[in-house]
């Protein structure tokens, strides 16, 4: 099992919960897919796209459960990033943990469950 992550607002991933289903964010509808990172994007990501931002989620996803929908595309540094094209099934979710923001704007990344 591969796992990738979603960074989530809270009150996104509650609505998500009451739903059933994640439908993504602002950007993830602009861009048409829904934005993962791996373990070792996840920093970078953050940085770059949270700074600043509390009350976040941090949402652990088996990548296998996605099928064909889940496709890898470069991005950021020409890595290639996980990208779902179309809603995530909440059956596909293995955790969902707190990221604690610090002072400095900057986030503290929860120990990863395998």
């Amino acid at each position: 099992m591969r796992t990738i992550y979603k960074i989530c607002d809270a009150p996104a991933w509650r609505e998500a919960e009451q739903a059933g289903v994640y439908r993504g964010s602002v950007d993830d509808s602009r861009d048409g897919f829904i934005h993962f990172s791996t373990a070792e994007q996840l920093a970078g990501t953050l940085a770059k796209h949270y700074a600043g931002k509390t009350d976040l989620k941090l949402i652990a996803v088996e990548a296998d459960a996605l099928g064909p929908a889940l496709r890898w595309e470069p991005s950021r540094g020409g890595a290639l990033f996980p990208h779902l094209y179309g809603e995530l099934a909440l059956s596909a979710v293995t955790s969902v943990q707190e990221i604690t923001s610090r002072a400095d704007g900057g986030h503290d990344i929860p120990e990863l469950v395998p």
